[in-house]
């Protein structure tokens, strides 16, 4: 029964050795509001959501759907260099955005074009990035669906994996010494955790007290890596908890659900100024890219039933269409106004010019260094030499 003063607290002592389990013998609950049918769950503890608020999530998720269907024909027609898109997990960027404030600074990874949707990103703007022209925020020098905008408080997105969430406790520790009133918001896939930025980051966020949120798409696939070789534990949950993070899981295929919880975790962020981590549980039913072909190494039936039975965007279009919110019309009519747009804003974004070639070389130093003064003479003397 004797307590004594270690560091980091007091510890009791046992006679007993006795090791902890590798893992506990049940799994952390998974936090959900509508069944698979769309219905609410009765006694469900949820946010009640406005009908403005419902009908714009599943616009922007129907938006989603929709651009990622033309945008990926473009990139197999050879009209775009690379795509990806975020299809079945609508619901994870598109109801975190709305339970947001347009003050919170998001650091995605690249399944979070819906954030920029919900904050008014529009068609023309996402066409600019990926054909690169010179109306493109990021000059053309980014791969397509890099995306960022200073306006909307969303970093531009990074190939490199895990690399935003170290940086999202910096940006979030700097919002706390300005006493501002906002969080950072990290995303990232169930792939990030075997990386070691996620151990950095998360270790950092709760050692600083920073306020962040940390949220994974634990969506069963990072590329051809399923999650039975990703990690041993139980899920990403579990990590919140072993470094001192508040942490709950959701249904990411829930609008509601992730709306609810992620409204929740940002206000203990905001007001405890301490991060929260969300692990929503949802699938990538697309391959991982256009450079991916996912049928090598899962099976069609497994993508199908993802599809269909346990679908993000109809399983809310059911709740919405119950409450007298929304109706089969005003879907077909939404679906083919943002197709007929989006194929507008294409042919816009195509016939617009590149960016200026002296683009290539600036806004890193205040002053061009030597060594890109001679890599800029030299491009353009060999355009010179060859005009063709």
């Amino acid at each position: 029964g004797q307590e004594i003063d270690f560091p980091g607290g007091k510890i009791a002592f046992t006679r007993r050795m006795k090791f902890l389990p590798e893992c506990s013998e049940k799994r952390v609950p998974c936090y959900r509001v509508l069944d698979d049918d769309g219905n609410l769950i009765p006694g469900s503890d949820f946010e009640q959501m406005e009908k403005e608020i419902a009908v714009k999530i599943h616009e922007k998720m129907v938006t989603l759907q929709v651009m990622d269907t033309v945008f990926y024909e473009a990139q197999r027609q050879g009209r775009l260099s690379f795509y990806l898109t975020a299809t079945g997990e609508e619901a994870t960027s598109v109801a975190t955005a709305a339970a947001l404030s347009p003050d919170d600074l998001i650091l995605p990874q690249y399944r979070e074009p819906g954030v920029l949707l919900w904050r008014g990103f529009t068609l023309d703007e996402f066409s600019n990035q990926l054909f690169g022209n010179r109306h493109d925020y990021g000059k053309g020098r980014q791969m397509p669906i890099h995306y960022g905008s200073n306006k909307l408080n969303f970093i531009t997105v990074s190939s490199t994996i895990a690399t935003q969430l170290p940086q999202a406790v910096g940006v979030a520790y700097s919002l706390k010494i300005e006493n501002r009133e906002a969080c950072a918001v990290a995303f990232s896939g169930d792939g990030a955790t075997s990386e070691g930025d996620f151990h950095a980051g998360m270790n950092f966020a709760a050692v600083m007290e920073a306020p962040v949120m940390f949220i994974c798409r634990n969506n069963g696939w990072a590329i051809s890596t399923p999650i039975t070789e990703q990690f041993r534990s139980d899920g990403v949950v579990v990590k919140g908890q072993a470094y001192g993070v508040g942490s709950i899981r959701v249904d990411g295929n829930d609008a509601l659900a992730v709306y609810s919880s992620v409204r929740a975790a940002r206000e203990m962020i905001v007001r405890h100024q301490k991060p929260m981590l969300v692990e929503a549980l949802t699938y990538r039913v697309g391959h991982h890219s256009t450079s991916d072909d996912s049928t090598k190494y899962r099976g069609a039936d497994e993508i199908q039933q993802w599809r269909t039975a346990r679908n993000p965007v109809s399983r809310f279009g059911k709740w919405i269409g119950n409450e007298g919110w929304w109706s089969d019309a005003e879907e077909r009519e939404l679906r083919a106004d943002v197709r007929r747009r989006l194929m507008e804003a294409i042919r816009k974004a195509e016939r617009e010019e590149k960016p200026r070639l002296g683009e290539l070389f600036t806004d890193v130093y205040d002053e061009t260094p030597l060594n890109l003064q001679e890599q800029e003479r030299s491009l353009r003397q060999t355009l010179q030499n060859h005009p063709q």
